[in-house]
């Protein structure tokens, strides 16, 4: 049955799959989601066509897995919901960030022209693509040595995932494919060129992943003393700069008929997932801190003041809101932790009592876990199985975890790493606070936070009240409200997300006495996190190049 109403679409781009929502423009109400998952997912081992291996910390994806997004899922969503096409007065979309590709400059990927798809460097490097750390250690080491000031807005470094490590990987890797890329393009531009035939990119994606601050891209000078070939990288990517909400363009025919959506709608501009979640949690004020938790957790917040936050991943004026420096920080692996911990230390009995009791093996575990007191493992791990990304920004480190011994249980280590990744966000809060940079609120947002357990550890770590954002589909419905931005149904972002975010206060409070058992666990996580993460150890790094070398070997 068909809703009259005026509704837009949001669509997000994540690790692993896209999902489409239909929302409501007067109340953001979501009348419709719908999910793809991407064909290939991550490809880390090989490239498609299966016998081209990648080395380690590789990760890419393919361009017709997005496309697809919109082939199936639009449509899908909007079928789910009842509503016309005539209905729908936008769409804006989100992406993973940085996740970057080369393109020729009508926009296609290098991956899918002739004779290249079976050139590693031809595809989309995914966010979690940590191999061009090399490069951005030599990029941190040169800003340093020449002084220069962009540093300090990224809390002193760089990261390996971000356009600049990722285009001098490809440059020294494959100068070929590096001289046939007219463009080097964040994904969240890309699927708006798809959408609207231009060009168009977005004043954020630029700012917190392509070094762009007060108007500049690091200076043809620095970029030609890292490589000769580097200095004119930034004609790659350099773009009028559109701030979030604006409309990037309007769909074409080709679009319309991909998405099964009206030729003409406004898209609105490119942006990152983590960035467009403010808006639905109503969390746009300053000190009201974000974090959107999946595989990996990204924390967002609004400031008033300037200031620079050590290992922070950025600050960026009008960043995530018009007239406030919007601040960024993350941790590169939280639920593919938990992931693997599932798939490395759970018994074949432990399996067999989840099906058994038609539980995911997630819930076993947590059950179990739930059942201990705090401290009672004798564990503390480090969180750092995908690298850190703040306050280290280093992807060679390493997870570790400290105090195992022949009484050890599965649930034991699962929840050693519940509480690894809410000590690594205990830092970065600390760090922000640290800096003159005051966090009032923490909301949270994504998949993980229906694990009330994995909350409610957060909370008493943080010794804070933790607010749920009232969607499943936060970014998503981020989107649909800078949608609804671009159409013109309100004015700016504060408003729409006044009237069409969703949150939920005080859903998780602490509790005083497992407060107090997790800061003496939280002080020995800071020891471990000093010990190997500032320098007194290199054992994670040497371990890692060993790995890498004899790997390399292997397979000659």
């Amino acid at each position: 049955m068909s809703v009259n109403i005026p509704v837009v679409v949001g669509v997000d781009y994540g690790t692993l799959s896209g999902r489409a929502v239909v929302v409501s423009v007067a109340d953001g109400a979501q009348l419709a989601d719908a999910v793809h998952e991407y064909r290939h997912a991550v490809v880390d081992r090989t490239l498609p066509d299966g016998t081209t291996p990648l080395p380690p910390d590789w990760a890419l994806q393919v361009p017709e897995d997005w496309r697809e997004v919109l082939r199936i899922a639009v449509p899908k969503a909007l079928a789910l919901a009842g509503v016309s096409p005539d209905q729908v007065v936008g769409i804006g979309t989100d992406f993973t960030a940085c996740t970057v590709l080369p393109t020729d400059a009508e926009g296609t990927p290098l991956c899918e022209l002739p004779g290249l798809a079976g050139r590693p460097h031809a595809y989309p490097k995914l966010w979690r693509h940590h191999a061009a750390q090399p490069q951005a250690d030599r990029i941190n080491a040169l800003a340093a040595e020449l002084g220069e000031p962009w540093p300090a807005r990224y809390g002193g470094k760089i990261s390996s995932e971000w356009q600049y490590a990722k285009a001098l990987q490809l440059l020294e890797e494959d100068p070929g494919l590096y001289a046939a890329a007219d463009r080097w393009i964040e994904a969240a531009d890309w699927i708006v060129w798809e959408l609207t035939g231009a060009e168009n990119r977005g004043l954020s994606v630029a700012g917190y992943k392509g070094v762009h601050q007060d108007g500049h891209y690091p200076d043809q000078r620095f970029l030609a003393r890292l490589h000769p070939d580097f200095a004119g990288f930034t004609a790659k990517l350099d773009h009028p700069l559109s701030p979030p909400g604006a409309a990037a363009g309007t769909l074409t025919a080709r679009a319309a008929a991909l998405t099964g959506l009206n030729e003409g709608i406004p898209v609105s501009v490119g942006n990152v997932d983590a960035h467009v979640t403010n808006a639905a949690a109503r969390a746009l004020a300053p000190g009201q801190m974000l974090a959107i938790m999946g595989t990996s957790t990204c924390h967002t917040m609004n400031s008033e003041v300037l200031a620079e936050v050590p290992g922070m991943c950025g600050v960026v004026r009008d960043g995530i809101v018009p007239g406030l420096w919007g601040y960024e920080a993350g941790q590169s692996g939280v639920g593919d932790i938990f992931a693997w911990a599932v798939r490395t230390a759970l018994p074949e009995a432990y399996a067999v009592e989840a099906r058994e009791r038609g539980l995911s093996q997630h819930e076993l575990l947590t059950e179990k876990a739930a059942a201990q007191p705090v401290g009672a493992h004798g564990l503390v791990a480090l969180d750092w199985h995908s690298g850190n990304r703040s306050t280290l920004v280093d992807h060679h480190l390493s997870g570790l975890i400290l105090g195992l011994t022949l009484d050890t249980r599965p649930e034991e280590i699962y929840r050693s790493l519940l509480e690894a990744t809410a000590f690594g966000t205990r830092m970065i809060i600390e760090a922000f606070e640290e800096a003159g940079v005051p966090v009032t609120e923490f909301t949270v947002s994504g998949g993980l936070p229906k694990n009330r357990f994995l909350m409610q550890i957060y909370s008493d770590v943080l010794r804070r009240p933790i607010h749920v954002t009232g969607s499943d589909q936060g970014p998503a419905l981020g989107s649909a409200i800078h949608a609804a931005v671009a159409a013109g149904a309100y004015p700016d972002i504060t408003a729409a997300s006044a009237a069409m975010g969703r949150v939920n206060r005080a859903v998780h409070v602490p509790d005083q006495a497992r407060a107090d058992g997790y800061d003496l666990l939280f002080a020995e996580y800071r020891e471990l996190y000093d010990h190997f993460g500032r320098g007194a150890s290199g054992a994670m790094h040497r371990l890692r190049a060993l790995r890498d070398r004899s790997r390399l070997e292997g397979d000659k």
